[in-house]
C-alpha cells in the first residue's frame, strides 16, 4: 500500500492515465472494426476511406504512446496489404 504522499499521487496519476489510454485504445479498435466491415463489404472505395481513418487513428495512438511505433507500423502495413489485395481482385 502506498504510504508516502508522492506514491499516493503516482497512483492517482496512473489511474487517470489508464482511463485515457483505455479510451484511446478502444477508439483505435473501433476504427479497425470499421475497416474490417468495409473489407467484408467488398467495395474498394469505402474500404480505402476506412483504411485512411484507421491508419490515422493508429498513428495518433503511436504518437500518444498508447501503441509502440513498430506495432503501429506493422498493423498499418498489414491493413494496407489487405486493401491492395481487395483492389487487385
Amino acid at each position: 500500500m502506498a504510504n508516502t504522499p508522492g506514491s499516493k499521487k503516482a497512483i492517482r496519476k496512473i489511474a487517470r492515465r489508464t482511463e485515457v489510454n483505455k479510451s484511446r485504445r478502444s477508439r483505435v479498435r473501433t476504427f479497425l472494426k470499421k475497416f474490417e466491415e468495409a473489407l467484408e463489404g467488398g467495395d474498394a472505395a469505402v474500404a480505402k476511406a476506412a483504411f485512411t481513418q484507421a491508419q490515422s487513428e493508429l498513428m495518433r495512438a503511436v504518437g500518444k504512446g498508447v501503441v509502440h511505433k513498430n506495432t503501429g507500423a506493422r498493423k498499418v502495413s498489414r491493413l494496407h496489404a489487405r486493401l491492395k489485395k481487395l483492389s487487385a481482385a
